[in-house]
């Protein structure tokens, strides 16, 4: 007896072939990742794990932060345009500034916070971006989301979130980059994790969406992943966070983005 597939057009078998991968990646993200600390009894938890979520709770989207930075901030300097870094730990590590080492002189605003995801910064994107008016803001985010750092979350919720904070910068005038998320294998913080997959789709959607938006998109995700669709060790030592070498590739990425950007009108 012959076997069926050998009558199919090669084209059908390859198409056939694609889509069980693409159900065998959405089976493996069905399950989202979440701190095995949300979902214990509260009896079984530390009591630095109930402080810690005590203190998250008191000022969940960390609006305390740069509340004063924010204050202090003097309007950009005439002739200038003020370009805000908008993101989690990776766009945090740049420095105050933006990065100094990476950025000389150029004064980028950075409202980074470690640990975070795309719903707390939705919610302090008014104070954090908005209100110091800028002309470009970098958006980064996303990774946190995937680890469940603040609850299990999907997809279409990183993306419904990335999408208003999209949207509420274009009402002002600001122009977007989105950043591709970071290649990432396992998360340090989450034993047995394997995102891979996960920040690929996110990627994928991130890009079809800038697209059809008109928005820069910009790919760190291309320039530094490994064949594991993670992050080598000279490049971030833990797997997460970029190391000197890391940012070195993503410096210029970003400049020509945040450059391109600007022409846009």
């Amino acid at each position: 007896m012959q076997h069926p597939i050998r009558h199919l057009p090669l084209r059908r078998v390859a198409m056939a072939l694609l889509l069980g991968v693409v159900i065998a990646q959405a089976q493996a993200a069905e399950a989202p990742l979440t701190d095995p600390a949300y979902l214990a009894a509260p009896e079984s938890l530390k009591p630095e794990q109930v402080a810690q979520m005590q203190k998250r709770l008191l000022d969940w989207p960390q609006l305390q932060r740069y509340a004063a930075e924010n204050a202090a901030l003097a309007p950009a300097a005439k002739g200038t345009q003020r370009v805000v870094f908008f993101g989690d730990s990776i766009t945090e590590g740049w420095g105050p500034t933006g990065g100094d080492r990476f950025f000389p002189g150029k004064g980028y605003v950075n409202r980074g916070i470690s640990g975070q995801t795309t719903a707390q910064m939705l919610v302090r994107f008014r104070q954090d971006v908005i209100d110091l008016k800028p002309a470009v803001v970098v958006i980064l985010a996303g990774t946190n989301d995937i680890a469940g750092n603040t609850g299990p979350s999907t997809q279409q919720m990183i993306e419904d979130n990335l999408h208003s904070i999209a949207e509420l910068a274009k009402a002002h005038g600001i122009r977007v980059v989105l950043a591709s998320v970071l290649p990432v294998s396992t998360y340090p913080w989450r034993p047995g994790s394997q995102p891979a997959g996960q920040v690929r789709a996110l990627n994928a959607a991130l890009r079809q969406y800038a697209q059809q938006q008109g928005l820069v998109y910009l790919d760190y995700y291309a320039a530094m992943t490994n064949a594991d669709g993670g992050l080598d060790p000279a490049l971030a030592k833990d797997g997460v966070h970029p190391t000197a070498a890391g940012y070195a590739i993503m410096a210029p990425l970003a400049e020509q983005a945040i450059a391109k950007a600007l022409k846009v009108h």
